[in-house]
């Protein structure tokens, strides 16, 4: 089902200025629309010659989500990511400006904000116009972009999983380090797979770890990454303008911009377990920003 929202038709800009002045607490919870017209003005819109900008794609998106994982909300972060990353195709430095954001969450998808973030009272005004792993739709891209080995976006699923990882993990420096994000990804597998509980605090203890350790350790010379392919990206990026919608039952394919070097993941694997292994684990806390009545691992 589509849900009846008119949004316009490219992309745009929004200052943050514009969503301080109009995020009230009833857009926060959904009972008011915001001012899509007087936003819109105050955007500066995308180039209607490049198809990468529509928004009926992400917005149809955005509905699935909604309709698919109703009562399940958490879930559909690990289904929207790797989807939202192959439909929103920019670069880092594009994704790096919050005013796209802003205007996704403002004028194209607000309800999605409030379904996905409302929890047992209000979405917090961080989920609309945030840092990039708060705010909404900016935290699902870049956990695509940190998480995927190359085209594969298998491991963001698995990322997506653990609420913890989007709240904490994604929150350090380190994790740009592209083998250091697979060797993480590797140990929560194996908590995964041996049913250990409340896997989200192990996280946090790891993250907190792997991030202490690399203030002294240079885990890019430890485990080198490749360098990325950036013809490669600009190509995937450029396939954009004849591209058909995602798929919704299969996982799309990522830029083709270089794997994760797997002997630099191994040699990083068993520092890690280690460094849990001597971690303590504190009781789980309210995180800084909403925690979502759902926000569990799923």
């Amino acid at each position: 089902m589509t849900r009846n929202v008119e949004v316009p038709k490219m992309l745009g800009l929004l200052p943050s200025s514009s969503v301080t002045k109009h995020l009230g607490r009833g857009v926060q919870t959904g009972v008011e629309r915001p001012p899509i017209a007087t936003l819109t003005k105050s955007s500066t819109m995308k180039d209607e010659s490049e198809s990468r900008w529509r928004t009926q794609p992400v917005r149809e998106l955005l509905d699935e989500a909604m309709n698919r994982f109703e009562g399940k909300r958490a879930a559909a972060d690990g289904w929207l990511a790797p989807r939202l990353h192959a439909t929103l195709r920019m670069t880092r430095s594009e994704a790096a400006n919050d005013e796209l954001w802003n205007f996704l969450a403002l004028v194209v998808a607000p309800d999605y904000v409030v379904w996905r973030h409302k929890g047992a009272s209000v979405a917090t005004p961080a989920r609309f116009s945030g840092a990039h792993y708060t705010q909404a739709f900016s935290r699902l891209w870049w956990a695509a972009e940190l998480f995927r080995d190359g085209s594969d976006y298998g491991p963001v699923e698995v990322a997506c999983r653990i609420q913890d990882i989007l709240n904490t993990t994604m929150r350090l420096d380190v994790i740009d380090h592209r083998p250091t994000a697979m060797a993480v990804l590797r140990i929560v597998r194996r908590l995964i797979a041996e049913d250990t509980s409340h896997v989200g605090d192990y996280v946090n203890a790891l993250s907190s770890a792997v991030n202490t350790a690399g203030s002294t350790l240079l885990y890019d010379v430890m485990a080198p990454d490749a360098p990325a392919d950036d013809e490669a990206l600009q190509s995937w990026i450029d396939e954009a303008e004849n591209m058909a919608p995602v798929l919704w039952g299969i996982l799309p394919d990522g830029p083709d911009d270089g794997e994760v070097r797997p002997d630099s993941v191994n040699e990083l694997v068993p520092l890690f377990e280690k460094l849990l292994e001597d971690a303590p684990r504190r009781a789980r806390s309210r995180h800084s920003v909403d925690s979502d009545s759902d926000d569990e691992s799923v």
